[in-house]
C-alpha cells in the first residue's frame, strides 16, 4: 500500500486544542513541486479526507504547465480548488472542464473513473499555480456507486467576514451557512482569507477537524501554526483563531468513516477491491477518456 512514512520532525504530539502537528512532505513532479500533508503514519485521515496536497504555487514559462496523464480513480470523490491558475479537467464521462481560482471540481470516483489535467487557457503565457487536491472517502455503501463530476462557480460558494476573516464555504455547513458542493457524508471544508490583526472565534461541531496554513501564519488558542503545518483539533469546543500577519488557512473535517487501504489512487475498505481496480487497469478494463488516450501504468510497472 503507498502509505507514507512519518518522521520525528513531520509529526508532533501537542496539547489544549491542538493533538497533532503534521509537516508534509514535498514531492516533486517535474515541473512543480507538491506538499503532500495526508496521508501522515500518525494521522491517515482528518474525518473523511483520506489525501490533502497543496500545489506549488510554481510559475511556468509559456508553454509549460500541470500536464497529468489520463489516470484512474476508485472508492473516492476528487476536490479541485485553485488560488491561481487555470486547470483543464478531462474524464471518461465525456466531461471537458476548465477549473479557474474559487471554483470547485468535485469528481465522484465510485467504482471507477478515468481523468486527465492538463493546462488551461494561459499556456502560451507565464502563469502560475497554486491550490489544494483532496480526496474524500466515500462511506463504505456508497464506494461503488456510478462516478459523477460536477463543477460550481466561484460565485456559488457562501462567503462572509467575521474578525477580519474572511470565510468561504467549499463543503458542508458553518456559521449557519450551508455550501451546495454535494457531500456523501458530514464533510466541511472551508478556505479562510486572515487579514493581519484578525481575531475570531470559530463553532465546531463534535466530529474530527483539522487547520491546515497554506500561506502566513496564525495563532490557535495562542499557540502558532506556520505555513506549510496542519494541526489536527482536539474536541469540539470553540477555538480562536487570530493572526499578526495575513494568512491563508484551510479548515477540513467531519466524520470518520474508518479506515481505507490506498494504493495509488485506489481506495477502498477492501484490499481486495485494490487488487482488483489494479488488475482492471493493467487489462483496459477502465474507459478511456475522450481526445485523450495517453496511458500511465501503475507504479513500478512502467
Amino acid at each position: 500500500m503507498s502509505y507514507f512514512s512519518c518522521e520525528e520532525a513531520e509529526c508532533q504530539e501537542q496539547s489544549n486544542h491542538i493533538r497533532l502537528r503534521i509537516k508534509p512532505r514535498e514531492k516533486n513532479l517535474g515541473e512543480f513541486s507538491v506538499r503532500r500533508v495526508l496521508p501522515a503514519a500518525r494521522q491517515r485521515m482528518v474525518g473523511p479526507f483520506v489525501f490533502f496536497d497543496q500545489m506549488g504555487p510554481a510559475e511556468f514559462p509559456p508553454g509549460k504547465g500541470i500536464d497529468v496523464r489520463p489516470h484512474p480513480h476508485i472508492g473516492i470523490a476528487t476536490i479541485t480548488y485553485l488560488f491561481e491558475g487555470e486547470i483543464l479537467h478531462r474524464d471518461s464521462l465525456g466531461v471537458v472542464q476548465p477549473i479557474q481560482p474559487g471554483a470547485v471540481n468535485l469528481m465522484t470516483a465510485g467504482s471507477g473513473i478515468v481523468h486527465s489535467e492538463r493546462p488551461g487557457e494561459d499556456l502560451d503565457q507565464t502563469s502560475r499555480l497554486h491550490g489544494i487536491q483532496s480526496w474524500i472517502a466515500l462511506p463504505a455503501d456508497q464506494q461503488e456507486i456510478p462516478a459523477d463530476f460536477a463543477h460550481y462557480p466561484a460565485a456559488d460558494l457562501p462567503q462572509w467576514e467575521a474578525g477580519g476573516v474572511t470565510f468561504r464555504l467549499i463543503m458542508g455547513e458553518l456559521a449557519g451557512h450551508q455550501s451546495p458542493v454535494k457531500t456523501y457524508s458530514q464533510t466541511l471544508y472551508a478556505d479562510l482569507a486572515v487579514t493581519a490583526g484578525a481575531e475570531t472565534q470559530i463553532s465546531l461541531k463534535e466530529q474530527e477537524h483539522a487547520l491546515y496554513v497554506a500561506e502566513g501564519a496564525v495563532l490557535v488558542d495562542g499557540e502558532e501554526v506556520s505555513a506549510g503545518v496542519m494541526v489536527v483539533l482536539e474536541g469540539s469546543d470553540d477555538l480562536l483563531l487570530s493572526a499578526s500577519q495575513s494568512a491563508r488557512v484551510l479548515l477540513i473535517g467531519g466524520d470518520t468513516l474508518g479506515e481505507r487501504h490506498m494504493y495509488w489512487n485506489f481506495v477502498s475498505d477492501s484490499s481486495e477491491r485494490i487488487e482488483q481496480a489494479k488488475d482492471d487497469w493493467r487489462a483496459g478494463n477502465f474507459p478511456g477518456v475522450p481526445g485523450d488516450d495517453e496511458f500511465i501504468p501503475l507504479p513500478g510497472e512502467e
